[in-house]
Formats: C-alpha cells, sequence, structure tokens
C-alpha cells in the first residue's frame, strides 16, 4: 500500500474512532440523572435533608422525631407548585403538632424576593435548595415533587414514583392523614 492511500485510512479510521467517541459522550450526557434517587427506598429510613430556612433556622429531616415530616421541592415559577402550597399550608397548620412540612425552592438567589412573598403566607418554614441536587433524593429535575417521612424517620412516600405529584386534598387524606393517626 502506498503512503498517500494508508495516511487517509488513517485519517478515515482517526475521524470514525473521534465520530464514535463524541457520540458515546453525548449520549451519556443526554440520559436522564436521578443520581441516588435509586437508593430510595419506601419503609427504609428516610435520607436526611437540612433545610436553610429564610428565617436563619437550620432544620433537619431527622432531627424531628415524633412528627410526620413533608419534604417538598418547588418554585415560584412552577404553577403546579404555587397552586399547592396554599393548600399544603392549610393542612399543616391544621396539623401543626403533628406535622412538619420543610419547603424546598429551586429558585435563584436573585429570585429571593419573590420566594419571600410567597413564604409570608406559609404556615411552614421555607429556604433555597441552591442545587438541583438534593443528596439521596438525586436531582430535582421535576416540580413538585414531594417525600413523606413517618414519625420513626421512614420514608413512607416516594414523590419519584408518584403518576400524579402536587397535593390535592384527596391525596393528603390517603397518604398522610393515616399517619397522623398512628401512634
Amino acid at each position: 500500500m502506498n503512503s498517500v492511500l494508508q495516511w487517509r485510512l488513517g485519517r478515515r479510521l482517526t475521524w470514525r474512532l473521534w465520530l464514535c467517541l463524541c457520540g458515546l459522550t453525548l449520549g451519556a450526557l443526554l440520559q436522564p440523572v436521578t443520581a441516588g434517587a435509586a437508593e430510595l427506598l419506601v419503609g427504609q429510613p428516610a435520607p436526611p435533608l437540612v433545610l436553610h430556612a429564610l428565617d436563619g433556622r437550620n432544620i433537619a429531616s431527622n432531627a424531628l422525631p415524633g412528627k410526620v415530616v413533608i419534604v417538598t421541592f418547588w418554585a415560584s415559577w412552577c404553577d403546579p407548585c404555587r397552586e399547592e402550597l396554599p393548600l399544603l399550608s392549610a393542612y399543616a397548620a391544621r396539623h401543626a403538632g403533628q406535622l412538619q412540612v420543610l419547603a424546598f425552592s429551586l429558585d435563584d438567589p436573585a429570585d429571593m424576593a419573590l420566594v419571600r412573598q410567597l413564604a409570608v403566607h406559609l404556615s411552614f418554614p421555607v429556604g433555597l435548595l441552591g442545587s438541583p441536587w438534593a443528596g439521596a433524593y438525586g436531582r430535582i429535575w421535576r416540580l413538585p415533587v414531594s417525600f413523606v417521612i413517618d414519625r420513626n424517620g421512614r420514608l413512607v412516600d416516594n414523590g419519584w414514583n408518584d403518576a400524579q405529584p402536587a397535593w390535592t386534598d384527596a391525596r393528603l387524606e390517603r397518604i398522610v392523614s393515616p399517619l397522623l393517626h398512628q401512634d
């Protein structure tokens, strides 16, 4: 084989190899990322999260023994979130001694004024998540999404598995109310 032909074959192989590597890399990047979410098992201890509330408090989900905890993720630009927040707030107020809601906003710090404006009307603490990553709960890619933890710190509702994730009266009665009546 002459050197010009070898050079052309080498260039073609190099180009094809480069395209394959780019395709593999792009394919890996386009896969849905739910890092850690696969570790969430209903009936097992719920992964801890700490809410850095707008009022300066730090509230750890695993430091609320004896309370049912709803960990909810929302954003001011999410219409279903804005619809469910008043409903969830009223429910939490009715069950204040037994229930704690921790609300993590995915808003940017630049939107803090709007987050504060919404949070002032809520009966539970709100904080900015700061990143779409929420530890073992994975990357928050769908809003709203919530997780329910029983009085013993076990995960009883994995929000990633909910086909209709927004809270409704019926959903609260079905998932949370039974937990509030258990000793």
